[in-house]
């Protein structure tokens, strides 16, 4: 892999505190304003490094590394930097705090509709967007406080430790109370103009209609029967039991219209207490405030489906099982937000690779959604869902490798691996991007004249994030090595995109170095750099991991380790070892390489095979000299 995640993380978190961090404060806000979703995506900059990479904590003052100050420097020292960014964090949840609610509004991420005005109402909607992010960012941060804890004696900064904890744990319940209550569950009978699409999406062989639902329902009967069990928040229906009924499951927009609220059971957070005397009694686990109504269509979006299955997914990590984030309130939200996310993958892998056949639905793009809408972007929205159940079944070679054959086509067509020409219609998927309208979003504002609209344009950065997934999955090396020679073209185009000759060089996106007639921009989004950043943290991990071992590679080793032994004790029963210092101490070394080369013949066989040549080679020059004064005169 020729990214280099480390060294481009670096020039990352250089560019982000340069740009953030003036006159002794952070400064909110990119090229889209400042609003509950884009501080976020700002702050993860930092923190999604900073807790999901290794070698880039910071929650240890004593073992950070040198770099990882270098890059900071402007926030200070290895103590001094924790503690701007525990201030940092504080002021994002108390900046979007209303009467004791947190606020999840889209704000200046809305768009209008055809150049009509949103109201104010409309931008201070709920969308899933910000409940997502606010999952990942509360997490990152109770994981940073409880262990930067450890090392902080102050009772001060203890008490702003608990204060942020506090404030991110209540952040974490609402934002999963939002993603329970905006879950969709859209039924429609096969004969409707929903579920002709449908079939005509799933039905590759030409059955009849009939057969395909009943293949259908067959296939997803467990989880038509387990919506009987998604029991709070939304996506409850009643609507299925017809033969006919065809369906589709995931997340709207927002909290959907006539969702039941969430029934809270408040108990004792379980998390540390900490007060100047002893036996201080327990604090009062967090209130989040009024649920407010929804008003979201009751239809799942492909794109806030992704959305809130990447952030799902993020509750029950290693990391937050380990550290324990969830206190019992948040487990008990969580199983119920964990249910949806294995209906709502369950479906879309089915529906994806649909028939088993020798075409399956997502291999004949673009991907048509069911109110009729076309786009390589929902091919690849689609794919990232089917990637989540992959890695959820450990799914084959065979059909992680038909994926990535997806993937390699979406680069294509996005212009992306391949250079675009005038007029290209693949250069709309980066600039302006998809373009979503949130139906609904006209509710209880008479005065409003459009919906809001919502712009996707991360295309190339999910695609980064995609190629890696795969790659980490894949046990076969050379389908692997495809997969990750993909990735690097991908990131080839990324970093071609970054802000040059401004204050905020090297953050993104600037598409315009890249596609013609597009505009230039000054100030970096933070959306498109924290899918990046996300993307680089994945590429992070996967090169943290041991390499993949061929089998052919691992016999060869053992091969040549048993021929260099077998050598070896030739060696000793010649007496070598009585000869001169300089051949003892020749054999000494390679007595020393074959114990490391056998100790790490199956996990690394390459290495092993050197350290075995090398062996060998020694091994025939004492055989070459003692050939060289058996024939001499």
């Amino acid at each position: 892999m020729r990214i280099e995640p480390r060294q481009h993380l670096l020039e990352t978190w250089k560019a982000t505190v340069q740009s953030s961090w003036r006159d002794g404060a952070w400064h909110w806000g990119g090229r889209d304003g400042s609003n509950s979703i884009s501080d976020a995506e700002q702050l993860l900059c930092i923190l999604l490094p900073a807790t999901q990479v290794g070698p880039f904590g910071l929650d240890r003052p004593n073992a950070t590394a040198d770099a990882m100050l270098e890059a900071l420097r402007p926030l200070g020292d290895e103590k001094t930097i924790p503690l701007n960014l525990v201030r940092i964090a504080t002021e994002y949840f108390t900046r979007y705090v209303d009467n004791d609610r947190p606020i999840f509004s889209g704000g200046s991420y809305y768009k209008p509709d055809d150049g009509a005005k949103l109201t104010e109402v409309q931008q201070t909607r709920d969308i899933v967007d910000s409940f997502a992010i606010s999952v990942t960012l509360s997490l990152a941060t109770i994981g940073f406080v409880r262990i930067f804890r450890q090392s902080v004696t102050r009772m001060g900064l203890r008490r702003e430790l608990r204060q942020l904890e506090r404030l991110a744990s209540t952040r974490l319940t609402a934002a999963m109370v939002g993603l329970l209550r905006s879950f969709s569950t859209h039924v429609f009978e096969a004969d409707d103009d929903p579920g002709q699409i449908l079939l005509q999406t799933v039905n590759k062989a030409g059955l009849p209609s009939k057969t395909v639902v009943n293949q259908f329902r067959s296939v997803l009967q467990e989880t038509i029967a387990s919506f009987n069990e998604v029991l709070i928040g939304s996506g409850q229906t009643e609507n299925l039991e017809s033969a006919n009924a065809l369906f589709e499951c995931g997340w709207s927009w927002g909290i959907v219209k006539d969702a039941p609220a969430v029934p809270l059971e408040y108990k004792s957070s379980g998390r540390e207490k900490e007060s100047t005397s002893a036996g201080a009694p327990d604090e009062p686990a967090e209130e989040i405030g009024p649920q407010p109504d929804g008003v979201a269509e009751n239809k799942p979006y492909l794109y806030f489906t992704v959305v809130a299955v990447d952030a799902i997914e993020d509750l029950f990590s290693e990391r937050t099982r380990v550290l324990g984030l969830l206190n019992e309130e948040q487990q008990r939200l969580s199983r119920a937000l964990q249910l949806r996310w294995d209906l709502t993958l369950t479906y879309w892998a089915t529906v994806a690779t649909f028939g088993g056949g020798p075409v399956w639905p997502l291999e004949d793009p673009p991907w048509q959604t069911t109110d009729g809408l076309r786009s390589e972007y929902y091919t690849l929205l689609v794919t990232s869902i089917v990637v989540k159940d992959l890695v959820r079944k450990r799914g084959s070679d065979t059909r992680l490798a038909r994926i990535g054959s997806v993937l390699s086509d979406l680069a294509n067509e996005a212009r992306v691996t391949r250079k675009h020409r005038p007029g290209d219609s693949g250069v709309k998927l980066h600039a302006p991007g998809l373009r979503v309208s949130l139906e609904g979003s006209l509710e209880d504002s008479p005065d409003d004249k459009a919906n809001a609209v919502w712009f996707v344009g991360e295309f190339a950065s999910l695609l980064l994030q995609r190629c890696i997934a795969i790659a980490g999955l894949l046990s076969d090396v050379e389908e692997r090595a495809v997969l990750l020679r993909l990735a690097d073209r991908v990131w080839d185009h990324l970093a071609r995109r970054r802000l040059i000759e401004t204050e905020h060089r090297k953050l993104w996106d600037q598409p315009a170095l890249i596609f013609d007639d597009l505009p230039e921009y000054e100030t970096p989004s933070w959306y498109y750099t924290e899918r990046v950043v996300a993307g680089l943290v994945s590429a992070a991990n996967l090169l943290s991991e041991e390499p993949l071992v061929n089998d052919r590679l691992v016999v060869r080793a053992f091969d040549l380790l048993y021929e260099a032994e077998h050598l070896y004790d030739m060696e000793l029963m010649r007496g070598s070892a009585d000869a001169s210092l300089e051949v003892m101490d020749v054999l000494t070394e390679i007595r020393a390489k074959l114990e490391r080369a056998r100790a790490i013949a199956r996990t690394r066989p390459g290495a092993a095979s050197a350290l075995v040549n090398w062996v060998l080679m020694e091994l025939d020059g004492l055989e070459a000299v003692r050939h060289s004064e058996s024939t001499a005169i």
